[in-house]
């Protein structure tokens, strides 16, 4: 009788290597979508020509091959290859990582430690790869997908070189897709229309690319060719690459801005919809584009700042879907009014003014004399009412007396709704010259 732990069948072979897996690349110059640094002069390929590699910062999207160039490094260079990651290490696993690497640095051989997801690190434990990196234990390549100057120290970024990795361009992605049928010996079950859908979903990733080639590979039946339609019911919809609270937020919500600054309503449209697709809380959306009406259109047209505010709770009070287009009309609204920051900047320099020059008292002749002594002081002697004055203007010096005369507000020229014209008649031009 078989032991109950030990069947009598033999045990399966483990699942087959991921495709991506199998595709990593074994040297640089198969690194696709990243020719500024793994091509024949690329940063990373004069390092390694040099003979002398330094601390790095790997920063970029995911599936840029961050992961793979560190161990192309390491092979290259003779290096031994430590990786950790981030999120399922602590202070106990560097220590015996910075122990190993200093017993084989002894031995002649250097380290060359790469960490994963490196701004996941606190401060205190970025601080901890100063020494090590200083006496040439390690050789530092961090990963990130977040900006390193919000992220990472900058006593960790000022021994550490920044080498940016680029989302992989269609073109990329279409070389992968056909290593990846090379590999597997057939066609992927994609006609031209889905094959670029598929290149459209993967977004610059190409660990995705080759995900979603697995998956249409697995859902084809025997000679079955997908479209457009049903590559997308089989592998539903990858949701864009956004961190609400990271650089593809602040990058988007930059676009819009500046769209709406430049007078460009559907580039403001359209960022304003990527930032719906991608999940942005609306109300956000609401309350930037209130800043907007008052930092960019401000007294050139102030019912902007009441549009903005209207339709910020419109969605309040409808909710999704419906609201979101009153956050739209908001959107072209502000993008097409006149434009002017005399107001902001007319504020911001009332605000340094009053820091720089401290608790000035005001000029006694507008203040209130409640009492017989504030009086006898001279408060509210010679003040004006204005009301009573020709015009209502009495022309009186409200500033304080030892800052004198302040000039901060430059009204705009009403003349707006003529540039307003012109510069939608000029993206109107613009459409038809390019054929869109």
């Amino acid at each position: 009788m078989a032991d109950l732990f030990e069947p009598d069948t033999p045990r399966a072979e483990p699942p087959g290597r991921p495709l991506a897996d199998r595709l990593r690349p074994t040297t640089l110059a198969l690194v696709v979508g990243q020719e500024h640094l793994t091509g024949p002069d690329g940063a990373l390929t004069r390092m390694i020509r040099s003979g002398s590699l330094g601390s790095m910062i790997f920063w970029g999207p995911p599936g840029t091959g961050k992961t793979t160039v560190a161990r192309l490094l390491a092979g290259e260079t003779g290096l031994a290859f430590e990786q950790i990651s981030a999120i399922f290490s602590g202070v106990a696993d560097l220590k015996k990582v910075f122990e190993t690497a200093r017993m084989r640095r002894a031995g002649g051989r250097q380290t060359l430690l790469f960490v994963d997801e490196i701004h996941r690190f606190n401060r205190a434990q970025q601080d901890s790869f100063l020494p090590v990196m200083e006496d040439g234990t390690v050789i530092l390549v961090g990963a990130t997908t977040e900006n390193p100057s919000f992220e990472l120290n900058a006593a960790l970024l000022s021994r550490a070189r920044v080498l940016t990795f680029r989302s992989l361009e269609p073109e990329s992605i279409g070389a992968l897709l056909e290593r990846a049928e090379a590999e597997e010996g057939r066609p992927l079950p994609l006609d031209d229309e889905a094959r670029a859908v598929l290149i459209r979903m993967a977004d610059g990733d190409g660990r995705a690319s080759l995900t979603l080639a697995e998956e249409a590979w697995r859902a084809a039946g025997e000679d079955e060719v997908f479209d457009a339609e049903g590559l997308q019911r089989i592998v539903q919809r990858r949701a864009p690459i956004y961190d609400k609270s990271q650089d593809g937020h602040y990058n988007l919500i930059s676009a819009l801005h500046k769209a709406v600054r430049g007078s460009d309503p559907d580039a403001a449209l359209y960022y304003l919809a990527r930032m719906f697709d991608a999940g942005e809380d609306p109300l956000y959306l609401g309350r930037r584009m209130v800043r907007m009406a008052s930092e960019d259109i401000g007294m050139a047209d102030p019912q902007a700042l009441v549009i903005a505010n209207a339709a910020k709770d419109a969605y309040d009070y409808l909710g999704s879907p419906e609201g979101e287009l009153a956050l739209a009309q908001a959107c072209v609204y502000l993008a097409t009014a006149p434009k002017s920051n005399a107001l902001y900047t007319a504020f911001k320099s009332a605000m340094r003014t009053a820091k720089e020059h401290g608790s000035l008292a005001p000029p006694k002749h507008i203040l209130n004399a409640p009492t017989k002594l504030m009086k006898s002081e001279g408060y509210g002697t010679g003040y004006r009412y204005d009301h009573d004055e020709p015009d209502a203007f009495s022309g009186q010096d409200y500033f304080p007396e030892a800052l004198g005369r302040q000039k901060f507000y430059d009204p705009p020229d009403r003349g707006f709704e003529r540039e307003v014209r012109k510069r939608l008649d000029y993206w109107a031009k613009l459409r038809k010259e390019r054929g869109d």
